[in-house]
């Protein structure tokens, strides 16, 4: 652990607070908790590496820790965010979200998965979990914002019934919208 993740023993009742405070999801595999400073180590690749090229990476690990502390302020400031995908060992296998990101018109339900975590349908399990908490906040009015070229999450927000729908209006960089709908589900 570097000194700048140290957490000071004077502020673990105030951090110990805000944990309680957010929900804890556990699906048949997986558990789903805000995420942990000492996650980061496992986190940082998602963005750091080739894995980001569908999120507008590889960042620099500055611009990581930034974006990585954006989606955990969620929390704070909107009352959702980012919660670790952990096993039940606890072993951290990525992030899912319901974020709401600078310039993004809709609120997002989305993932972010280790390499090692890749092929197990841990990021459908985990979103399928987050779905109700989702439809609780914004009922049919949040979306998942995916690369054309991004076909592992294709799959995931179509398994999930989401609907194809328009290119993100702000974004250049072939990124769709696909639209989630209580209307006929059959995933809750």
């Amino acid at each position: 652990m570097t000194p700048w993740t140290k957490i000071p023993a004077n502020a673990l009742g105030q951090i110990n607070a805000l944990r309680d405070s957010v929900p804890v999801i556990k699906t048949e595999r997986l558990i789903l908790r805000l995420p942990h400073i000492s996650d980061w180590t496992v986190l940082e690749p998602i963005w750091t590496t080739d894995r980001s090229v569908h999120i507008g990476g590889p960042f620099t690990a500055e611009d990581a820790w930034l974006d990585f502390n954006q989606l955990v302020a969620g929390w704070v400031l909107r009352g959702h965010g980012a919660l670790t995908i952990c096993t039940k060992d606890g072993t951290v296998q990525g992030m899912v979200l319901l974020g709401h990101e600078f310039g993004d018109p809709d609120p997002e339900l989305g993932w972010l998965l280790t390499e090692e975590a890749e092929g197990h349908g841990f990021a459908a399990e985990a979103a399928k979990g987050l779905l109700p908490i989702c439809r609780q906040i914004y009922g049919d009015a949040f979306v998942s914002y995916i690369a054309e070229a991004n076909a592992p999450s294709i799959r995931i927000a179509e398994k999930l019934d989401a609907q194809k729908g328009a290119p993100h209006p702000r974004r250049t960089d072939d990124v769709v919208t696909y639209r989630y709908s209580t209307k006929g589900d059959s995933n809750d």
